[in-house]
C-alpha cells in the first residue's frame, strides 16, 4: 500500500521503526500468515480424510493472491477483516475455497497468526540486541583505562574509567538480552481449539479420540507450540510478558540516553553524539547542537513504558471465555511494542 499524504499517517508508518520490522507488521503479512494457517489447517484436515488433498493443494496455489483494497471492500460491507479475508481467499480459490476455515474460530486465525508475527519481531529486537551488545563490549575493552570522575547524586564523587561505567549499560542490557530470550522461547499460540476452547467444533468432525492428535499436527507443521487450555484467545498473560520485557529493555535504553544528554550538555562536555555537517540543530540557533538521536530514544521509551498497564488490564479484564474491547487497542500495543 503507497503512502496517502491527504490523510493521517502514524509516525511509526514512515518515521520511526526499521523497514524490516514495518514489512513483518504489515497488512500484507499479516495477511499471509492467516492465509498461511488456513493452508496448514486444511493440508492437516486432508491427513484425516475431512477435505480432498486436491482441495488443499488449491488454497496452497492461491496462498500468495493478497489483495489488500479488494479486502477492505468487502470487510466495508460485512465489517469483519478476517471474514473478508476469507471470502476474498475463497473466490480465488475455486476448488479449495468452500473448505476454508472448517472447524475453526476467528480466533483460531488470528492469535495463532499474532504468536507467529511476534515471535518474528522479537527475532529481530533481539537480532539488534546482540549487535548492540557487541558494540558495547568492543567500547568497554577501548576505553577500560580512561579516567572519568563518577557522580552521585548528580555530584562528583570518586574517579572511575569510561570502560566501567559503559560496562553498567551493557549489563543491564544483557539482563534484556536474557529476559527477551526467555519470553521468547516460551511464546505459543492458540492452537486450534473453536469457539471457546473447548474443541467442540473440531471433536465432532474428528472424534475426540482424535484431538490431541490433530493438534499436535498442526504444532509440527507451524512449528509453534500451542497452549493447552485457552478460552476464546490465547491467555493475554502472553502479551503482557512480551510487552514488560520489551518495557525492560526500553528502560536500559532510556538510562543510557539520558546519561549521555547530561554528559554532553557543555557544562559537563564528556560525550557527544554524532552531528552531521549539514545538521541544524534548530530553526532560531542553528548552532545549536542538540541531541535529538538519546531525545528520540527517550521519547519513545516512555511510551514504551506506559504499554505494560495496558497489556495487563487486557488480560486481567477479558471477562469470562472474551471480550473484545482489548481488540483496538492490541492492534496498536503489538505493532508499537517491539519498534
Amino acid at each position: 500500500m503507497s503512502l496517502d499524504y491527504d490523510t493521517y499517517l502514524s509516525p511509526f508508518t514512515w518515521r520511526y521503526g526499521s523497514p524490516t520490522m514495518r514489512r513483518l507488521w504489515s497488512e500484507v503479512h499479516k495477511r499471509r500468515l492467516w492465509r498461511q494457517l488456513w493452508v496448514s489447517l486444511a493440508e492437516v484436515q486432508a491427513e484425516y480424510g475431512l477435505v480432498q488433498p486436491e482441495q488443499a493443494a488449491d488454497l496452497r496455489l492461491h496462498m500468495e493472491e493478497v489483495d489488500v483494497p479488494r479486502t477492505l471492500a468487502v470487510e466495508a460491507e460485512i465489517q469483519h477483516d478476517l471474514m473478508a479475508e476469507l471470502k476474498v481467499f475463497a473466490a480465488q480459490a475455486p476448488l479449495g475455497g468452500g473448505i476454508l476455515h472448517l472447524g475453526a474460530t476467528s480466533m483460531d486465525i488470528e492469535d495463532n497468526a499474532d504468536a507467529l508475527r511476534i515471535r518474528q519481531a522479537l527475532d529481530l529486537v533481539l537480532t539488534g540486541l546482540r549487535g548492540l551488545l557487541l558494540d558495547f563490549a568492543r567500547q568497554v575493552e577501548t576505553w577500560a583505562e580512561t579516567p572519568l570522575i563518577a557522580f552521585t547524586h548528580l555530584q562528583p564523587a570518586e574517579p572511575s574509567t569510561l570502560g566501567y561505567r559503559l560496562a553498567g549499560y551493557a549489563q543491564d542490557l544483557l539482563m534484556d538480552w536474557e529476559s527477551l530470550s526467555t519470553v521468547r522461547l516460551g511464546l505459543r499460540g492458540k492452537g486450534f481449539k473453536g469457539a471457546v476452547g473447548s474443541s467442540a467444533a473440531y471433536a465432532e468432525l474428528l472424534g475426540v479420540e482424535k484431538l490431541a492428535g490433530f493438534e499436535e499436527r498442526l504444532s509440527e507443521e507451524l512449528e509453534l507450540p500451542f497452549f493447552t487450555v485457552t478460552t476464546q484467545v490465547y491467555p493475554r498473560k502472553q502479551d503482557y510478558a512480551v510487552v514488560s520485557a520489551l518495557a525492560g529493555l526500553g528502560g536500559s535504553l532510556y538510562k543510557f540516553a539520558f546519561d549521555l544528554r547530561l554528559l554532553q550538555s557543555p557544562p559537563v562536555g564528556e560525550w557527544a553524539e554524532p552531528f552531521g555537517k549539514k545538521q541544524v540543530g534548530s530553526s532560531a540557533m542553528p548552532f545549536k547542537r542538540n541531541p535529538i538521536s538519546a531525545e528520540k530514544v527517550n521519547s519513545l521509551a516512555r511510551l514504551l513504558a506506559g504499554l505494560p498497564r495496558l497489556a495487563w488490564d487486557n488480560a486481567a479484564h477479558s471477562l469470562l471465555e472474551r471480550t473484545l474491547d482489548d481488540s483496538a487497542n492490541r492492534r496498536l500495543t503489538l505493532f508499537v511494542e517491539p519498534i
